[in-house]
């Protein structure tokens, strides 16, 4: 199993809004349709990646975190699990189903930074061997535009 390449980075924006507008602004990111998380996040395109800027009252660090892609989302999954590495706390499961059908998994490394691994289709996992996937349509209200998000797009 290999990292297969940067997904996303996720930051603290105090202002959200001071936050869309320099990005947006001085960077030429476009906005994308995003999740209604339990916190403010907008997601950015940045290229064929994203940048996601989140308003949370918590010190930034414990929910800072980088995100990689991975070419064998079930075999990282069971490795984390083996070593007792998933994280339930940070974000109410450690692995979730999005919107769009993407799933998430959060572990920690051995400072304590938040890794998320994201994979493109829930539909191709064994369920037999992740079982408990928290789908976020089931535990908070979604827009139509948040019904639209996704992980994965294609570059202009």
């Amino acid at each position: 199993m290999r990292a297969t390449r940067l997904n996303h980075v996720s930051i603290h924006a105090s202002d959200m809004e001071a936050s869309l507008r320099f990005y947006t602004d001085v960077f030429g990111m476009e906005r994308l349709p995003s999740p209604n998380f339990a916190q403010h996040v907008e997601w950015l395109r940045l290229g064929d990646q994203q940048l996601h800027l989140f308003h949370r009252q918590t010190a930034a660090p414990e929910f800072h975190h980088i995100a990689l892609d991975v070419d064998d989302f079930e075999a990282v999954y069971l490795k984390a699990k083996e070593l007792g590495l998933l994280d339930e706390d940070s974000f109410g499961a450690a692995v979730r189903e999005l919107p769009g059908g993407a799933v998430q998994m959060y572990i920690r490394d051995p400072a304590g930074n938040l890794v998320e691994l994201d994979w493109p289709d829930v539909n191709t996992l064994d369920r037999s061997v992740i079982a408990n996937i928290r789908r976020v349509v089931d535990e908070r209200p979604q827009s139509d535009e948040a019904l639209r998000s996704t992980l994965y797009h294609e570059v202009d």
